[in-house]
């Protein structure tokens, strides 16, 4: 067996998942079908996913949320680096409780991007468009938090970067961990 096989057994085993990097439509899939194995095996057994990510694509960040949620099985998302944009929306599919950090993460929260062109008849569509995802985005940040709708769509109006400790205060995560003992340890 080589050694890339061999981390990739044991973090199977582990039923850990990693959302790295950009979000994609390829990464979308390939979290997914972690996501949807992972809950045959097991419905009951927790699935860790340890996000680092700038963002990416909103629908593909959709994807992976979605399935979060739709799957049976507990999902406890463990924030490092960085979660940002795309990835802060997969991030809030966990429950609160189910949301932590490590010390050093950093969070973004901001509205959508997107480059516009076309004719301004497509251009106003694909405006209207952004400006939906907008609000989805802004719910989805607020029910999640427990966040008045208003202060996210005021909060999102520009990049909104947290640290851990704000994190906390905000309601994006229940702890911050130092180790991986604490992942199952009660929120304080």
């Amino acid at each position: 067996m080589t050694e890339s096989n061999l981390i990739a057994t044991k973090q199977f085993e582990s039923r850990t998942v990693l959302v790295f990097g950009e979000i994609s439509d390829t990464l979308a899939q390939e979290v997914t079908q972690q996501l949807i194995t992972h809950d045959t095996a097991s419905t009951t057994e927790p699935i860790t996913v340890l996000v680092c990510s700038p963002g990416g694509h909103v629908e593909s960040g959709d994807a992976i949320h979605d399935v979060v949620r739709f799957i049976r099985s507990p999902v406890r998302m463990i924030g490092t680096g960085w979660v940002g944009s795309a990835a802060a929306h997969v991030f809030l599919a966990a429950s609160s409780e189910n949301r932590m950090c490590l010390p050093n993460t950093r969070f973004l929260i901001h509205q959508p991007s997107g480059g516009i062109g076309g004719s301004g008849t497509d251009i106003a569509i694909q405006a209207h468009q952004i400006l939906l995802t907008r609000k989805r985005i802004a719910n989805t940040v607020a029910n999640a938090t427990g966040q008045p709708f208003e202060k996210v769509m005021a909060d999102i109006e520009r990049d909104h970067w947290l640290s851990a400790e704000e994190a906390i205060d905000y309601g994006l995560i229940s702890k911050i961990i130092n180790h991986r003992s604490e992942v199952d340890a009660p929120v304080n």
